[in-house]
């Protein structure tokens, strides 16, 4: 199994980057090979330069990429070199899209999630706002802003959720150029995280080829609600691997999170390979991994 790592050996004091360091060192103690790449095509220019450290398999071997989300095109163009070199990740740039971008995954996992609209313009955010009812949730196609708090995420009126949109539209990494709107619901939680978001019942699924690996809780800290009975394990588990069939994506996360009534539903979908860890212990995660790619 070959790593794909933008991991730099000085690492800021970014959670992401402590993460990726810390599934970095990981893969390396469980024997995975590690090639370092850069994190932009800045100085490198094109993905053939920023993989040309790496050599040429004779067999078709799997990969991973630990690094940040990347824009669609740079996974298209890392995707494409590392084939190359004979190194193929274990989700296809449609695999990618179809995990990350709401729009995509939303159609196959619609009557396991809340109802949301993907809006581009102003006239498509009145029309949302009707369909949908005040207050709403919005993020980007790929990403919310929970972040940066509630008032990034919730609109309560038709001019904050104009504002909003636009705002978000400027994250390209986050939006891919869309916006969606959710109709908002409860979450059962106990808790306020710092900026005020409501650290609802919420559980990281990781899934391979429709076994999961591992699971976590999603926010820092446990609290009463991060233990789950064997029943409720036996249902987030199992909503978790029926959305991963749905979506036909190999190496994919799940988040899954229970209302105030106790349904548990699907919340959003993401491509494993940057997605974060929470509560979920690496070891056993990439250790899982690697057994099941390579079967054993």
């Amino acid at each position: 199994m070959i790593v794909l790592s933008e991991s730099p050996k000085q690492v800021n004091s970014s959670a992401s980057a402590k993460e990726n360091k810390l599934l970095t060192q990981t893969a390396q103690l469980l024997g995975y090979k590690v090639y370092y790449i850069p994190p932009n095509f800045e100085q490198c220019c094109t993905a053939e330069n920023a993989l040309y450290h790496i050599p040429q398999y004779a067999r078709e071997t799997a990969g991973i990429w630990i690094g940040y989300i990347p824009e669609l095109e740079r996974y298209e163009a890392i995707y494409n070199a590392a084939l190359t070199k004979g190194i193929k990740l274990l989700n296809t740039l449609l695999q990618h899209q179809t995990a990350m971008e709401f729009d995509l995954f939303y159609p196959r996992l619609q009557d396991l999630t809340t109802e949301g609209i993907v809006i581009k313009s102003i006239d498509e955010c009145v029309e949302a706002g009707k369909i949908l009812g005040f207050p709403v949730f919005i993020k980007g196609a790929v990403q919310s802003r929970k972040i940066q708090g509630w008032k990034s995420c919730v609109a309560n009126t038709q001019e904050e959720l104009v504002k909003l949109k636009k705002w978000l539209l400027t994250l390209k990494y986050g939006a891919r150029g869309r916006v969606i709107v959710r109709k908002l619901v409860n979450f059962r939680h106990q808790r306020l995280a710092p900026n005020g978001f409501p650290m609802g019942r919420e559980f990281r699924v990781f899934i391979y080829d429709r076994q999961v690996l591992k699971y976590g809780y999603y926010w820092d800290r446990q609290d009463d609600l991060s233990k789950l009975a064997p029943q409720e394990e036996k249902e987030v588990l199992n909503l978790a691997v029926l959305a991963s069939k749905r979506l036909g994506v190999p190496y994919v996360a799940i988040d899954i999170g229970q209302l105030d009534s106790g349904e548990w539903i699907v919340i959003e979908t993401g491509d494993a390979q940057f997605a974060g860890i929470s509560h979920i212990p690496v070891l056993e995660l990439l250790y899982q991994l690697k057994n099941v790619t390579l079967g054993g």
